[in-house]
């Protein structure tokens, strides 16, 4: 017997997945907490473009994404979890990207979370991200004894 064994997907592969976004019924535990019964999960592609639509010196947080695109697709509200991996896979397929020579590539850095706090499972991990922001004139601070966020983060929001 011989066992084939599939090379492992690009993250451009991930991101380009054709899929359709979905609305459906949340666990029932995620109806009270998030408010509402119609639930969006989204596409890689979908989160790309939104990440692609934030200027230089403007950022995002992952709740505006998921509340912008809830209202968009006229859902209570955006699946956190499978939001979350979706940036993380547009954040991959950038770097990617990057290493192909591409230049053209989504500015993942600009997505915080809600706190204005950095994102360690993007590529290369805060470090990285508080590089690229830094780059843009964005001031970094710490917050607590390990996290790093953009200060007043808020002034800055898309």
């Amino acid at each position: 017997m011989i066992l084939e064994f599939k090379p492992k997907k690009t993250w451009r592969e991930k991101l380009e997945k054709k899929q359709e976004p979905v609305i459906k019924l949340p666990p029932k535990n995620w109806i009270e907490k998030y408010g509402g019964e119609k639930m969006l999960i989204a596409t890689p592609r979908i989160i790309d473009r939104f990440i692609r639509q934030v200027p230089p010196g403007q950022l995002i947080t992952i709740g505006k994404i998921r509340s912008e695109l809830a209202r968009k697709y006229q859902a209570d509200f955006t699946c956190p979890l499978t939001t979350g991996i979706f940036v993380r896979i547009a954040a991959e397929a950038a770097e990617e990207d990057r290493e192909n020579g591409g230049k053209d590539i989504a500015p993942y850095w600009r997505v915080t979370k809600d706190d204005g706090t950095l994102n360690p499972k993007f590529p290369g991990g805060v470090e990285k991200q508080a590089k690229n922001l830094s780059a843009e004139g964005f001031e970094i601070e710490k917050k607590g004894t390990t996290k790093l966020r953009v200060k007043n983060f808020e002034k800055y929001l898309a």
